[in-house]
């Protein structure tokens, strides 16, 4: 009767599926609402760093969805995008999945790994565009007007990036921490030149944690590696670069919206709880705009 044995969440399922191009294949985690689904069909979350993200974010639903009078979170299919491994992150393919081109070469992030490559974001969109949509699709009814996309850290920039390259993809973008400082903030140029989104208005949220900005949280400030914090922190400048562009991008020509939000007390890997937390709240809201 005491006998440990594996635990898995109740409702969900994972597969694996490869690209059009035969390149290495994702692994998808999916949870899909038992109940029948809204006439225009069921909203949709979708998630990058899937292995990690995926669970916070079916918690979230799990707790919030039954009680919609008082967290107006609704039912929505969850879906994340992640890899065939047992580990919570895989910064190899991450670094080249979710970072904009052109990209740069890296050393090994492991002795005897494989070289670090980044700037395949076009790869990944191909994939969600091509393979990954069109198969949910055929899983359960998706309305095509309701999709959010979610990003944390070099997740955020890939959100970003989705924006100004295929702003019909998705009508809800959600850039927790976005990593906008990487490689000169190339991310930048994907904003000057950006697409137009066709026929709707999207929504742009970005955030990121208290401890983001210039200063050390305090439990940090006696840590050896105190002064490298610092100075990664003043290069990164993650508040003020999130909520610059938040400023920047809202009301502009096709009508985009944003909003940016700083979460109390979060460092740059806390942020994630209160994070996904928030892009459910976008993704299922059953009144929107709480109205």
């Amino acid at each position: 009767m005491n006998e440990a044995r594996p635990y898995s969440i109740s409702g969900t399922t994972c597969f694996d599926l490869a690209p059009s191009n035969g390149g290495a294949a994702y692994r998808i985690f999916l949870s899909i609402p038992t109940g029948a689904p809204p006439p225009q069909g069921w909203p949709l979350l979708v998630l990058t760093d899937g292995n990690a993200m995926f669970p916070f974010a079916v918690a979230c639903q799990a707790t919030q969805a039954p009680y919609t009078a008082s967290t107006n979170v609704g039912w929505g299919v969850i879906a994340a995008i992640g890899y065939p491994d047992q580990d919570w992150y895989d910064p190899t393919r991450r670094s080249l999945d979710l970072t904009p081109p052109p990209g740069r070469a890296y050393p090994p992030f492991f002795e005897n790994g494989p070289a670090v490559a980044t700037g395949g974001a076009n790869g990944l969109l191909a994939f969600i565009e091509d393979v990954f949509l069109p198969h949910l699709a055929t899983l359960a009814p998706l309305d095509a007007q309701r999709r959010t996309l979610f990003g944390h850290s070099f997740g955020g920039l890939f959100a970003l990036f989705a924006l100004f390259v295929r702003p019909g993809l998705f009508g809800r973008f959600v850039a927790a921490s976005p990593s906008i400082y990487w490689e000169d903030c190339q991310i930048l140029h994907c904003e000057a030149e950006r697409q137009l989104a066709p026929g709707n208005t999207p929504f742009l949220h970005l955030s990121a944690g208290e401890h983001e900005g210039d200063a050390l949280a305090p439990f940090q400030r006696t840590n050896e590696d105190a002064a490298q914090r610092l100075e990664a922190k003043k290069l990164a400048q993650t508040i003020t670069r999130a909520r610059d562009m938040a400023e920047r991008l809202n009301g502009t020509v096709d009508g985009l919206r944003t909003a940016f939000e700083v979460y109390a007390d979060e460092t740059h890997m806390s942020v994630l709880a209160p994070a996904i937390n928030r892009a459910l709240n976008i993704a299922f809201a059953v009144k929107p705009d709480g109205g």
